[in-house]
C-alpha cells in the first residue's frame, strides 16, 4: 500500500491492535448491539497531515451539535463495515469514495449509553476535495483538522462526563471535542507518534450547547 511517511507508522500499529486496546468497552458478547461504522479518513491538505471531520446539527435528536467522524448505521443493503462508512461519507458531506483507500478495519468499539458497536475504518484520502453538508438537517459543518493542530498542548484537557467519567477533550478550530471521538483521537496520537506532553491536570467543562446530548 502505497501510503505517506507520516500516515505509515499509524497503518503498521493499527495492523496489530487487539481488541480492547483502542476502548475498553467491547462489543457484548451476545451479539447484541446496533452495528454502525464510522470512516477516519486522513489526508494532505494545503500540506498539512489532517483529518475530516464533522459537526452535527444542532437540532438532531442524538449526539446534536457533537463533532463526529463521517458515519452512521449499517443498512441492510450495506456489503460490509466498510462499504457502510463510504457510504455514510458520501450521504453526509459529498466524499467521493473513489479519493480514498482504505487501509484496515480497527476492532470494533461498545458505546454503552448508545447501544452501537461501532467499527472505525482507517482510509488514506489520497485525493482530497472540497466536502460540505449535503444535508443541513444532519450535518451543521464539514471540518479538515490539521494532526499539528489537534497534537498541540494548548488544545488538549480532559471533560468530565455527566456519568462522572473523565475523558479527553479536544479544542481546534471552533470545534470542542469530546466523548467516543475524542477517545478515539487520543488513541490515534498515540499509535502514529504525533502525541506531544500536554497538561492532564486540564479540565474544561462542556460547552452549555453539549450539555445533555450523549456521546
Amino acid at each position: 500500500m502505497n501510503l505517506p511517511p507520516w500516515l505509515a507508522p499509524l497503518a503498521e500499529a493499527a495492523g496489530a491492535l487487539e481488541p480492547g486496546e483502542l476502548s475498553m468497552f467491547l462489543p457484548p458478547e451476545d451479539g447484541s448491539g446496533r452495528e454502525s461504522a464510522v470512516l477516519i479518513a486522513f489526508g494532505e491538505v494545503d500540506g498539512e497531515p489532517s483529518l475530516l471531520l464533522i459537526q452535527r446539527a444542532a437540532d438532531m435528536r442524538n449526539h446534536a451539535g457533537q463533532v463526529a467522524f463521517p458515519g452512521g448505521a449499517v443498512d441492510p443493503t450495506d456489503q460490509d463495515n466498510v462499504s457502510a462508512a463510504l457510504r455514510e461519507a458520501t450521504e453526509e458531506v459529498g466524499l467521493d469514495p473513489a479519493s480514498v483507500q482504505v487501509i484496515i478495519e480497527l476492532p470494533s468499539i461498545f458505546i454503552p449509553v448508545t447501544g452501537f458497536v461501532v467499527a472505525p475504518v482507517l482510509a488514506w484520502w489520497h485525493s482530497p476535495h472540497p466536502v460540505s453538508p449535503v444535508d443541513p438537517v444532519e450535518v451543521a459543518r464539514a471540518a479538515t483538522v490539521s494532526i499539528a493542530a489537534l497534537a498541540e498542548p494548548a488544545n488538549r484537557f480532559r471533560v468530565p462526563h455527566p456519568t462522572g467519567w473523565l475523558g479527553p477533550g479536544f479544542e481546534v478550530d471552533g470545534l470542542f471535542i469530546w466523548g467516543f471521538t475524542a477517545v478515539l483521537l487520543d488513541r490515534l496520537l498515540d499509535l502514529g507518534g504525533w502525541s506531544r506532553p500536554w497538561d492532564t491536570g486540564q479540565e474544561r467543562a462542556l460547552p452549555p450547547h453539549l450539555i445533555g446530548r450523549r456521546s
